[in-house]
């Protein structure tokens, strides 16, 4: 599964207007100026870009934009200026190791990894490098289980056990009905995550759609006609859109929970408003809110970005991504090299994730020893307005990663 059906901040941008002393909103936001001199550092940078499933290429875009802060605001990586090497995976596995390969071909000293579909494709070749990784969100056994040289900012189960729990508990129900995009990896995270419902007390019945389908009727009729408790779905904003009008035409009325990518301004001209009010999602960060955090990233997206979409899955994800990346940087000096940058980023301390006020993180590998590439716990919840719009935000399951 494409990793960004997992992540992406819902609800529209803010206007930016001037700030005190003719200082501009933006330029507040994004702070002084910082020089950067000497040899460039080369990071890479893989997406799946313009894949079958989805347009994600303004993962790039994203990615130019926050280098171009960084280098400008931050100061690059050690004084030195960022260099991006990118490559366009297209959900390929072949195509993925390929990006892997030319990485390392381009001696990058770090790989920070947008959404893609070939995750561990992308991973395994540079595990075998010594090449160090950062993902927003990661699947696979062998990349959430490497303890060496790969970083996951997400919590892997939050959008997919946690949310749905949470939800059930509040509305009373004993069981989750997903509605969810029917890839071969959606078929092993369920397997996986099953066990987790049936500790909760919570029964799980997972009714996977073929992407693509735009009439769900037939498959959403059993729903209603059964005991659903509460009904979440999983996928990308087209699915979702006919999953959500599959569910108002067979007259489902119950708690709704969704991935915060089923969220976007296609959503919400697709599926009327009072269907969408009350429905609990993840998010990836506060989008839409006055929040600081979400300041430098509209900031970061008006200043230097051209035509992005923030409401769109991933933008806010690459956002913090590399933000993240080069938050872990902080205080790096003499030599960058994989093995440098691996080690500052398994001893920093536990610091505020970027972009996602609430969220920590902490790369040491005990966030969740089970999978020690995993560097936070917990993620966002809101809920919906009547016309889409995330309300308030709340950070929930998140608790210290200790040394």
């Amino acid at each position: 599964m494409a990793a960004s059906i997992f992540l992406a901040g819902c609800g529209s941008d803010d206007e930016e207007g001037p700030a005190t002393g003719g200082t501009t909103a933006a330029e507040a936001a994004l702070g002084p100026a910082t020089p950067t001199s000497g040899e460039p550092v080369r990071i890479g940078i893989v997406s799946d870009g313009q894949g079958p499933a989805a347009d994600l290429s303004y993962e790039f875009k994203v990615a130019e934009a926050t280098a171009s802060f960084l280098n400008e605001h931050r100061s690059g990586i050690a004084g030195r200026p960022i260099e991006l090497v990118q490559c366009e995976a297209l959900a390929d596995p072949a195509k993925a190791t390929d990006c892997a390969n030319r990485m390392i071909e381009e001696d990058v000293v770090a790989v920070v990894v947008g959404s893609s579909g070939a995750g561990e494709q992308i991973w395994e070749p540079l595990h075998a490098a010594h090449v160090p990784v950062m993902f927003y969100t990661a699947n696979g056994a062998g990349s959430l289980g490497d303890p060496e040289s790969t970083f996951i900012l997400s919590d892997q189960f939050f959008p997919l056990v946690t949310l749905p729990v949470q939800v059930a508990k509040d509305e009373g129900a004993k069981k989750v009905t997903v509605i969810a995009i029917d890839l071969p990896v959606t078929t092993g995270l369920y397997q996986v995550t099953r066990p987790m419902f049936q500790r909760e007390g919570i029964e799980l019945d997972v009714i996977q759609i073929p992407a693509g389908t735009a009439d769900m009727t037939p498959q959403v009729q059993r729903i209603v006609d059964g005991d659903p408790g509460i009904v979440q779905v999983v996928g990308s904003d087209a699915f979702c859109i006919s999953a959500f009008n599959g569910l108002r035409s067979v007259g489902y009325d119950g708690p709704l929970a969704a991935i915060a990518h089923c969220i976007t301004d296609a959503t919400r001209e697709a599926v009327p408003g009072d269907f969408l009010e009350g429905m609990t999602i993840t998010a990836t960060a506060p989008i839409g809110s006055d929040d600081p955090a979400i300041r430098v990233f509209n900031a970061v997206v008006d200043t230097y970005g051209k035509d992005i979409d923030v409401t769109e899955a991933g933008a806010a994800a690459m956002f913090i991504t590399f933000s993240a990346f080069h938050t872990a940087l902080e205080g790096l000096t003499g030599e960058i090299t994989p093995a440098t940058v691996t080690a500052a980023i398994k001893e920093m301390p536990e610091k505020d994730l970027p972009g996602a006020t609430g969220l920590r993180f902490r790369c040491n590998g005990k966030a969740y020893p089970a999978t020690p590439a995993e560097c936070s716990r917990g993620g966002l919840l809101t809920t919906l307005n009547d016309k889409g719009e995330p309300t308030t935000y709340e950070a929930v399951g998140v608790t210290p990663i200790e040394d």
